[in-house]
C-alpha cells in the first residue's frame, strides 16, 4: 500500500461512530431516548424501597401494577420511535397522553422526572420530521432511459402551470404577505 492510498485506515470504533450517527439522523432519536428515560422511573418507583440504617421505607402505592403498566408502554413507545419511525405521531401522542395519567396513578409520575422525561419526548416525536431526499437532476432538464440527465444538452426551463383558485391561495400582487381568498 502507498502512502498516497486512501484505504481504510479508519478505526473501527470510528466506522461505528459514524454508523450510529447515521442510524440515528435517520429517526426520532432523542425522542425515543426521553420517552424511555421517562418510563423507567414511573416502572420503577412503585416498587422500590429505600434503606435507611435498619428501617425500610417501602414506595409502593396501590397503583403499583398501574404504574408498571404505564412504564412498561412508554418504554414500548420509545422503542417503537426508533425502530419503527413511521409511526412517530401515534407514539408520540400515546407517551403524552400515558405521561398525563401517570401523575394521579404512578407517583406523581415518577416523582415529576418520568413525566418531563415523556412529555419531552412525545412532544419531540411529533415534530420530528424527516430529511427531505436530494434531487438527482434539475426539473426539466432531459434525461436518458436510466434516469441520468443527457451529455450536451441544457435544462430547459420549467413550464409554469396554472394555478386553480382555491381558498388559501398567496396573493401575488403584495408579494405573497397576504392570504386571498
Amino acid at each position: 500500500m502507498s502512502p498516497e492510498s486512501t484505504g481504510q485506515n479508519e478505526h473501527y470504533l470510528t466506522v461505528y461512530r459514524r454508523g450510529f450517527r447515521t442510524w440515528r439522523g435517520n429517526r426520532p432519536f432523542w425522542a425515543g431516548l426521553f420517552t424511555i428515560l421517562g418510563g423507567l422511573p414511573i416502572a420503577y418507583f412503585p416498587y422500590a424501597n429505600m434503606h435507611l440504617g435498619n428501617m425500610t421505607i417501602a414506595m409502593s402505592t396501590t397503583a403499583g401494577a398501574g404504574s408498571l403498566i404505564i412504564g412498561v408502554l412508554l418504554i414500548t413507545l420509545g422503542l417503537t420511535m426508533w425502530f419503527h419511525h413511521i409511526v412517530r405521531v401515534f407514539a408520540g401522542v400515546a407517551a403524552i397522553l400515558l405521561a398525563l395519567i401517570s401523575i394521579p396513578v404512578a407517583n406523581i409520575g415518577g416523582f415529576i422526572i418520568g413525566f418531563l422525561f415523556s412529555l419531552l419526548g412525545g412532544a419531540l416525536s411529533i415534530a420530528w420530521a424527516p430529511a427531505e431526499a436530494k434531487a438527482t437532476g434539475t426539473p426539466g432538464a432531459a434525461m436518458s432511459e436510466d434516469g441520468a440527465p443527457q451529455a450536451g444538452q441544457e435544462p430547459q426551463e420549467a413550464a409554469e402551470t396554472p394555478r386553480k383558485p382555491g381558498f388559501f391561495q398567496v396573493a401575488e400582487a403584495d408579494g405573497g404577505r397576504h392570504r386571498a381568498g
